[in-house]
């Protein structure tokens, strides 16, 4: 028994963050981005009484809304998020307890921009299993939570999103047919990541003042590996699938950069009108870019019963991983 997507949902703030805003603050410009990145602008949600799991528990809502079900009717609830509202408790059972979803249990799993891959394989397996009937996979991620706003190597990529998808049993031969996941820690710690806050460099006044508990990017390091790693993945889910870019309906990609799903791309031998792109509109938001390009993909009626897709992304850990979905 495979896992099917049968719902999707996104949720996105509604304030704007463009280039031009960010050229009043940094040393940058609107053509520099650009050519770049991909990126235009990005969505920032500024209040602070708005948390990561206020994103989820739209999403979340607008699961049930949409299909139709209870939250008495999830069995789990699956959050990847690197912002979460704090270390514990997860922001699954804040989600959980805000919806009322008295019979679902739940947990968030962190692997940074290839959180709702990793999470979209976890939940699977879970409907696999026959454990749970209906799980909840939700990517988010309050970017602008953790961004050095003097830091124009990171500040111009990133926004604020949340997206996800309600997994049930699939019809035979439909659903979540494969995935492939690694993990690189050896070469990814000291190229991304947030070093302060944690039982390394817990909060004090030295950690505050060096700045730590912003994210951390060695932006050439990280582009480099993320080209190769991406791309290959996506290469070997194909072999591994007896697919081609014939027979590929759309590869849903990680936004982190226009180039890097353009590589991607040209590997898998697919052209761009086959590739999810809104990276120009949203920026990275991390854990969210794969969840909202597929709920995007579904508004727009462009997902049918058969169509197949793979889904693709590169993260800090490093992690990355592609995963082969027919379409229920």
């Amino acid at each position: 028994m495979k896992a099917a997507i049968t719902t999707t949902a996104k949720y996105l703030p509604e304030e704007v963050l463009s280039n031009f805003d960010l050229e009043r603050m940094l040393d940058t410009n609107d053509e520099w981005i650009r050519t770049r990145t991909g990126i235009r602008e990005r969505r920032i949600l500024r209040d602070p009484a708005k948390p990561t799991s206020f994103m989820c528990t739209e999403v979340a809502r607008q699961l049930l809304d949409k299909r139709g079900i209870t939250a008495d009717e999830i069995d789990l609830i699956i959050v990847a998020t690197m912002t979460p509202d704090m270390i514990f408790p997860s922001t699954a059972c804040l989600v959980q307890g805000n919806i009322q979803a008295k019979n679902a249990w739940g947990f968030d799993l962190s692997a940074a921009c290839s959180g709702f891959v990793y999470g979209l394989h976890t939940g699977a397996q879970f409907i696999e299993s026959g454990n749970c009937r209906k799980v909840m996979v939700i990517g988010a991620d309050k970017m602008s939570s953790i961004l050095d706003y003097t830091d124009r190597s990171t500040a111009i990529l990133f926004g604020d999103g949340a997206a996800g998808v309600i997994l049930e049993p699939a019809r035979e031969g439909y659903g979540v047919l494969d995935a492939r996941l690694y993990s690189d820690g050896a070469n990814g710690k000291e190229h991304l990541l947030m070093p302060g806050g944690g039982s390394l460099n817990p909060p004090s006044h030295e950690t505050i003042d060096q700045r730590l508990h912003f994210i951390k990017q060695d932006g050439k390091q990280v582009f480099k590996a993320a080209v190769m790693a991406m791309a290959d993945v996506a290469e070997e889910i194909m072999e591994r699938n007896g697919l081609t870019g014939d027979t590929i309906d759309y590869l849903v990609p990680h936004q982190a950069n226009q180039r890097i799903i353009q590589a991607t791309a040209e590997r898998m031998g697919i052209g761009m009108d086959k590739v999810m792109m809104n990276i120009e509109y949203y920026g990275n938001t991390t854990a969210a870019t794969v969840p909202i390009c597929l709920a995007e993909l579904d508004e727009q009626n462009k997902l049918h019963t058969g169509s197949n897709l793979v889904l693709a992304s590169f993260g800090a850990g490093y992690t990355w991983g592609a995963i082969y979905v027919r379409w229920q």
